[in-house]
């Protein structure tokens, strides 16, 4: 898409004159928006909040693109949130080359580049914690929220509702093909800001889906499909052993002409597969069949990627997140299942999953249908096969039926299949919850009675009357222990020279978070290890591990590794089964120096009791491979995690991350920088994209004029 400059549009400067110039941008780009993109947009022109709920695929963002150039023509502030920083980073980039790089900015918890321009890319809890700073005084004037379906998410669902309670200057644009009823919303937003809201809505897909039901064994069904043109297919799994499982069953097909894999084979002459899973990826990449999970390295996803956008896969096996801000092109969507593991239970798809999945079919100005397939459970299609098999015999010839699996397993049928079809999605539920973070932030506003702004917030949010009473109760909970540990200190009406009731007794960083909590006790912890002790260097390591998420694919293998090795020693030494039992139930991941971690940790805890719901967690990975002095390689094979490379990369480079940020220079030592050059090594020699993008971040923060700001991940791929 071409460039939206303002200057070369005349600098337009009130709302009908820069509406007029995006309509001729549009004219002169060749775009001839959909009736509900012109509604959209024309309802953002005229001051109103919009919800769009319309299907993936139908141009949302153009309508997003709307209100950011309003916003930088009026010199209102937009900002744009979305659930992960991979999509944060994807759009400020797409974004700097349509407004220019002045214009734009981003801030995740990694990087902080150009924050003071008109439109910012960030993920929710950014804005999230910026509201409760600053609440009605927070200088943002447009909040755009892609994938607002978020909202329902237990983990995170807060920071999308947070907004919505707390910034009455701002207008909205929510964005989701599967909102479900939005009613609610629409009321919420005008109490809000006063401002009426615009409910946008249409089922009418650029591209219209076709549905199909099937009975055939899975590898012949994705041949019929490759054979009837309807590739490029997406083949739907939950779990990256089935993607890889799948993936090499079908390297018995034959999906690509010898001229295809020819092409195939001249895209990755210059790739680089050197890994443990390289020979497996570049195997199947050479048949013509991708695999895409965030078990993957990313240079093995790009790869994917970019042999689909040239067309060259046919068929690609991929979990159920490679609808997340992946640009791949799909033409059919086939489930192999249609149920998952939801961390607590294993349960039929939820609609608004199934909806999402299905929006990935069909290419606009590539395909006039897309397709969505199901497969049957693979019993009832044996099962199938077998009657037929005992019908052709004739007589009284009976085939054995197969049963459905005991564990890890729901059956599905086609009236399932009708029925994610046919219904709507689920209503959006509140996941509004208090934490000690939520307080620090709200009663630290400056000129403001916090106490008040906090009750207003748990009296608006989105939960039941019961649920707010609870809430109440554990605000009040979380803030007498603040008090007792001396974070916040009430003031004596004498002492009250304005609004505020209480005051923070230390200064927080602006950016505040659990991980910043972290990275504090880190910082307050590293002097008390002695830097002339022999295992100085691993035991820094040992703390930077214990603020960073548990990469929790390696730490399940490590747990195995060590319950096997147990369980020989066990049965050498005669153990009863009972005991053995016992004592394999006890095995956890290492955690070397835990006592000492946890000790100071609490002792932090007591200083700053605000930092108790964050919580460290003692692993050791990195510090494994510097003491063994073990190479990437070395220790996938040892631990069997070929089909996770992609999470032990992300995880050391942001062990290496910690290390370069965060650990002060005065406290390092000769053999520190060995294993910090040791983890660099590691981590681009094995695939560089991570720290290389890391890095550009840095080096454009400089360019404005400070560091980057961030410390840990906050989400993961």
């Amino acid at each position: 898409m071409a460039a939206l400059d303002p200057a070369a549009l005349g600098n337009p400067s009130d709302n009908d004159a820069v509406l007029e110039a995006f309509l001729n941008y549009l004219i002169e780009a060749g775009i001839e928006p959909y009736g509900h993109q012109e509604e959209a947009i024309l309802e953002v022109f005229a001051g109103k909040n919009v919800i769009l709920n319309t299907p993936t695929g139908s141009g949302k963002s153009l309508v997003a693109m709307a209100m950011q150039f309003r916003a930088i023509c009026l010199g209102r502030r937009s900002y744009y949130t979305v659930p992960i920083k991979a999509l944060a980073n994807e759009k400020f980039l797409s974004l700097c080359k349509t407004f220019g790089p002045d214009k734009v900015g981003m801030i995740t918890g990694d990087a902080t580049v150009n924050p003071s321009a008109p439109v910012i890319c960030c993920t929710a809890e950014i804005l999230s914690n910026l509201a409760l700073r600053e609440g009605a005084r927070a200088a943002v004037d447009d909040v755009i929220m892609d994938e607002f379906h978020y909202y329902s998410d237990k983990e995170r669902g807060v920071a999308w509702q947070v907004p919505l309670l707390t910034l009455p200057q701002a207008k909205f644009l929510l964005m989701s093909a599967t909102l479900g009823d939005t009613e609610f919303f629409e009321k919420e937003l005008i109490r809000l800001t006063g401002a009426p809201t615009a409910l946008v809505k249409s089922e009418d897909r650029p591209v219209p889906l076709e549905f199909e039901y099937s009975l055939t064994q899975l590898e012949e069904r994705v041949e019929e499909l490759v054979n009837a043109n309807r590739a490029p297919i997406y083949l739907v799994h939950f779990t990256q052993r089935s993607v890889a499982e799948t993936a090499q069953k079908l390297t018995s097909r034959n999906f690509c002409t010898k001229e295809e894999k020819a092409a195939i084979a001249e895209m990755l002459e210059d790739a680089d597969f050197k890994s443990p899973y390289g020979k497996e990826v570049k195997k199947l990449l050479r048949h013509g069949l991708g695999i895409h999970h965030a078990g993957l390295l990313p240079k093995y996803r790009v790869l994917v990627e970019r042999l689909a956008q040239a067309g060259l896969l046919k068929v690609i096996c991929g979990t159920d997140t490679l609808g997340v801000g992946v640009n791949v092109p799909i033409r059919t969507v086939l489930f192999t299942q249609l149920f998952k593991y939801g961390g607590d239970s294993t349960n039929t798809l939820a609609v608004r999953d199934f909806k999402q999945i299905c929006g990935r079919a069909g290419r606009r100005g590539f395909d006039d249908i897309g397709y969505v397939v199901a497969q049957a459970p693979e019993y009832v299609i044996e099962n199938k096969k077998a009657e037929e098999k005992a019908a052709a015999k004739g007589g009284k010839s009976k085939a054995m039926k197969k049963r459905p699996p005991e564990k890890g397993f729901v059956n599905w049928d086609d009236k399932t299949f009708q029925r994610l079809q046919d219904s709507p999605p689920e209503r959006l539920q509140s996941q509004f919850r208090i934490s000690h973070g939520m307080l620090l932030n709200v009663l630290g506003r400056e000129d403001e009675d916090g106490c008040e702004a906090l009750r207003r917030i748990i009296r608006d949010c989105h939960e039941t009357d019961a649920g707010k009473t609870a809430l109440r109760r554990r605000g009040f909970e979380l803030f007498k222990a603040l008090v007792r540990g001396g974070v916040l200190r009430i003031l004596p009406k004498d002492e009250r020279t304005g609004p505020a009731k209480v005051v923070l007794q230390e200064q927080l960083p602006e950016d505040f978070s659990m991980h910043q909590t972290l990275g504090l006790w880190l910082l307050d912890t590293l002097p008390q290890l002695n830097p002339e002790d022999g295992d100085y260097a691993l035991n820094v390591l040992s703390l930077v591990e214990a603020i960073l998420e548990d990469p929790g694919a390696v730490l399940k293998r490590q747990v195995d590794k060590a319950k096997g090795e147990l369980l020989a020693e066990l049965k050498a030494e005669g153990v009863e089964y009972e005991e053995r039992m016992e004592r394999l139930m006890e095995v956890e991941h290492p955690k070397p120096g835990k006592e000492f971690i946890y000790a100071t940790y609490n002792e932090f805890v007591l200083k700053h009791p605000w930092a108790k719901e964050a919580g460290v967690r003692p692993k050791s990975v990195a510090r494994e491979m510097v003491e063994r002095w073990e190479s990437f390689e070395d220790y996938v094979k040892r631990y069997g995690l070929e089909r996770s490379e992609g999470v032990l990369l992300r995880y050391l480079s942001e062990v290496y991350k910690v290390l370069v940020q965060t650990i002060p220079p005065a406290l390092k030592t000769d053999e520190l920088d060995k294993a910090e050059e040791l983890l660099e090594k590691t981590v681009r020699g094995v695939d560089s994209s991570l720290l290389d993008e890391w890095e550009r971040m840095r080096e454009m923060q400089a360019t404005e004029g400070g560091p980057v700001e961030g410390g840990p991940m906050e989400d993961a791929d």
